[in-house]
């Protein structure tokens, strides 16, 4: 069985937090989110004549909630956003699909089929960081996969949130050798994201444009996922377009944790006890893939060719798009 639990700003259950004892669909994990009518499919909640928003989440550690701890586990730019996509009088459904180290592939075979069972009126659907940083990096296919997902969730009547991901080399500061293959499948993959974001009329975040390399408590110490302020800066900025947009919503996510981010204490302590062991679980695939990428890039600058090489897979990006047609 899968919880779903109301959550104050701070993390804290709220009283009565349990709200919803359910049998979850394959992928989905316990939920937390702020209050505002949120609760688990199928709860009663109060007397209503209008049908609570049922909202999902599909994704990776980003929509998971890495970064923006509360007791238990995560919470994240999804959960605080759910907490605000309806008016309190109408109540939200909130499930959290995400998981940590998700492919593009695994939305289609895992996430979407149990997204697909609870038949929210919005789903996210943010992915492709992982993509990037494997060693068998395929644009067609990551293109292909995001295409099923994001097809087989708008033709059954849901408005499909998308986001363009910033470059997890410059968020971690890899050398150049390291850094530009990684910048050249990250912008190959928010090409694709742009255009089927188009294609499936999703209401698109431009992640990649916050000022996270500026602002460095926008990260959390790892520096590869948002820190809690992060967090909801992303929600505040769905929050922003589907406002725009015209649709009823509830009050904005808050702008600032209502707790002070932790300190250099906190963060050594998290990388020490959680954030070794989460290096640890994708080195195997991940080092030696970021090593074969620098040996690739740094024969190409020898021969001049790195400005090839980023026509190339713009050109593979394209082609990946238009085989979709």
């Amino acid at each position: 069985m899968s919880t779903a639990v109301v959550a104050d700003e701070d993390g804290e259950t709220a009283p009565g937090g349990v709200v919803a004892d359910r049998a979850a669909p394959a992928g989905a994990t316990p939920t937390a989110a702020v209050p505002g009518g949120v609760r688990g499919p199928g709860e009663a909640g109060a007397a209503s004549a209008v049908d609570p928003v049922r909202f999902v989440a599909l994704g990776d550690s980003l929509t998971e909630g890495v970064g923006d701890p509360v007791a238990g586990g995560w919470r994240g730019w999804a959960a605080l956003l759910a907490g605000s996509l309806a008016p309190p009088e109408v109540g939200v459904e909130f499930t959290n699909l995400a998981r940590s180290g998700a492919l593009t592939t695994d939305l289609t075979t895992e996430q979407l089929p149990a997204a697909l069972v609870l038949r929210p009126r919005l789903a996210a659907v943010v992915v492709g960081g992982n993509d990037t940083l494997r060693s068998g990096f395929d644009i067609g296919r990551t293109a292909r996969e995001l295409d099923t997902t994001l097809g087989e969730l708008s033709r059954s009547g849901t408005l499909v949130l998308t986001a363009c991901l910033p470059d997890p080399g410059a968020l971690l500061r890899l050398p150049r050798p390291l850094s530009r293959p990684l910048a050249r499948r990250m912008r190959a993959v928010n090409s694709v994201v742009h255009a089927l974001s188009a294609r499936h009329r999703a209401v698109h975040l431009h992640v990649a444009e916050l000022p996270w390399t500026a602002h460095r408590g926008l990260l959390s110490v790892d520096r590869l996922h948002p820190s809690a302020e992060g967090h909801r800066l992303i929600a505040r900025g769905f929050h922003d377009l589907l406002a725009a947009a015209g649709r009823p919503l509830g009050p904005a996510p808050a702008a600032d944790p209502v707790d002070p981010p932790p300190g250099a204490v906190a963060d050594l302590w998290w990388m020490a006890t959680r954030g070794t062991s989460w290096v640890a679980e994708r080195s195997t695939d991940l080092l030696p893939g970021l090593l074969a990428l620098a040996a690739v890039e740094g024969w190409a600058r020898l021969r001049g060719a790195t400005g090839r090489h980023d026509e190339q897979m713009a050109r593979a990006a394209a082609t990946a798009l238009a085989a979709l047609e």
